[in-house]
């Protein structure tokens, strides 16, 4: 297993080293204010915005949180996910496709696009003050935070003024939105978007096709826990079928302690060269 340095505030491309800073980023998010604030400047951020709102009590989800970290030369945008649980019926229910996506391209998922809308102008006005440098921008979360970071990358990029990210890193992200959005959306930030799965994770694989697509690129843990970057579908439908249960919700089944984000961050590490 290779040693972890410090964060680089100097990447611009894809590594794996940086793939674990930013599943590192995405875990923190689920973390409170004080410790978010404090272990960002531990990693060299000088500059660090939180955000949370209470959201409606018919939601499946009860709050959105998210942070903006910021150094002279990254800047660092991590929204956190949710138990597989508590979106369960949000991941089977294919009815909820019905808020526009950004900038009128497709549909994205009504209850993800609702959660990002009660942050989204704050976490943006926040990049547009921070930035101010020509920072690199980096979108990164686990779960649900993983959908909610490709909408707000999305968003940025789609919508004016217009805002390239060098980064989008998820991680056990949900199905988003439909292929009018993500056909465009793999074109504008093609080779910028990494999104990790490992194994049997549910989360990945919901809600379900047809209605719903993922983006590209995928990063795929294999049972053995081997980091792979293609995948066939056969070759990738064959690898999953060990040891699901009955209920996949279940905590003791595969597909949730597949979706883990520290089973996540231990694969990375296991992976680095």
């Amino acid at each position: 297993m290779a040693t972890v340095s410090e964060l680089d505030h100097t990447v611009t491309d894809y590594q794996l080293q940086h793939a674990y800073w930013l599943a590192k980023a995405a875990k923190l998010a689920y973390d409170e204010e004080t410790t978010i604030r404090d272990t960002t400047m531990q990693w060299g951020f000088d500059r660090c915005e939180y955000f949370h709102a209470e959201l409606d009590a018919s939601f499946p989800i009860s709050d959105t949180q998210a942070f903006v970290a910021a150094s002279e030369r990254m800047i660092i945008v991590a929204f956190r996910g949710t138990e597989p649980k508590k979106i369960q019926d949000w991941l089977t229910d294919t009815n909820t496709l019905a808020a526009p996506g950004p900038a009128g391209r497709g549909f994205v998922h009504w209850g993800f696009s609702r959660a990002l809308d009660a942050i989204y102008p704050s976490v943006r006005d926040a990049v547009e003050q921070f930035r101010d440098n020509g920072q690199t921008l980096w979108f990164t979360g686990h779960s649900l935070g993983g959908a909610l970071a490709m909408l707000a990358s999305a968003r940025m990029f789609f919508e004016e003024p217009a805002l390239l990210p060098d980064g989008v890193y998820t991680f056990g992200q949900p199905r988003t939105c439909d292929r009018m959005l993500a056909d465009p959306y793999n074109q504008a930030l093609a080779s910028r978007v990494f999104r990790f799965v490992n194994n049997n994770d549910i989360v990945p694989q919901l809600p379900p096709e047809p209605v719903f697509h993922h983006v590209h690129d995928v990063r795929y843990f294999d049972n053995r826990g081997a980091l792979r970057e293609k995948v066939s579908v056969m070759s990738g439908f064959a690898d999953k079928f060990t040891g699901f249960t009955s209920d996949v919700f279940a905590p003791a089944a595969d597909g949730i302690r597949d979706h883990q984000i520290d089973r996540y961050l231990e694969l990375i590490e296991k992976n680095m060269p």
